[in-house]
């Protein structure tokens, strides 16, 4: 019945999996991507409180998405990783950090641009959703820094699953930071009940939510299939596939 998941951790089987999918992956991403720029930047309307400068949602909702995922995903593949020892599930949370860095800071510098004109300041530290996802992007920032303190990669496996693992009641707190306190920050944009968003402003930004989603996954697969290649440096199969390649080359 596990076979399948077995056989999913070799990292071999992973390797040549990731490098089928990476190029369907981005392909989809970047078509996507056009098409909910061209759909949330001309055919959408003006806001009407917000105006056009509503239209960083389109960059900003799905990089604070992702920021969250890619945390998460990190967490679990640590917790994974500690408790199957499973190699290839440390390399998903070391290739999935400096991806979900990279879209945390996007979310951080496409909200203080959208927040200036809507709450006439850059940045507001008593708000509890900047707070929290500044503190993600300090997690994201820690967990390779400490990582990368450690030269024996067992003991850098260990150490970044415990922090990538402590650090995930960080992402309840940035997802329900609005809820709980007080925050110049708006609700929940898509997933909520009251929400009144037209389908000609909601259909790019879903859109665009899977678009980033699939462009997560492929750099996700290209940065993963390098971490292998990194920890099985002296395996036989990738001896074989290098003496192959060059004997093709």
């Amino acid at each position: 019945m596990w076979k399948w998941f077995h056989k999913l951790a070799s990292p071999p089987h992973f390797y040549r999996l990731a490098g089928l999918w990476a190029p369907w992956l981005m392909g989809a991403a970047l078509i996507l991507i056009a098409y909910s720029l061209y759909a949330g930047l001309v055919l959408a309307p003006p806001d009407y409180q917000q105006g056009d400068a509503f239209r960083i949602i389109y960059v900003h909702v799905p990089s604070a998405y992702l920021s969250l995922m890619a945390y998460t995903m990190m967490a679990v593949a640590s917790a994974i990783g500690l408790v199957w020892r499973m190699k290839l599930a440390h390399a998903v949370a070391a290739s999935a950090a400096p991806i979900g860095a990279s879209f945390t800071f996007l979310a951080l510098f496409t909200g203080s641009v959208w927040g200036h004109p809507m709450w006439g300041t850059w940045w507001e530290w008593s708000d509890p959703r900047m707070m929290t996802e500044l503190i993600l992007l300090f997690l994201y920032l820690g967990y390779m820094a400490l990582r990368a303190a450690f030269e024996d990669r067992k003991r850098a496996d260990r150490a970044g699953a415990v922090l990538a693992i402590v650090g995930v009641v960080n992402v309840v707190l940035v997802h329900y930071s609005v809820e709980w306190w007080s925050s110049l920050h708006q609700g929940q944009t898509v997933m909520n009940e009251d929400a009144t968003m037209p389908a000609s402003m909601l259909t790019p930004l879903l859109t665009m939510i899977l678009a980033f989603t699939l462009f997560f996954g492929a750099v996700m697969f290209m940065r993963l299939r390098g971490e292998i290649l990194l920890r099985e440096t002296n395996a036989r199969w990738v001896r074989r596939m290098v003496t192959g390649e060059a004997a093709h080359g």
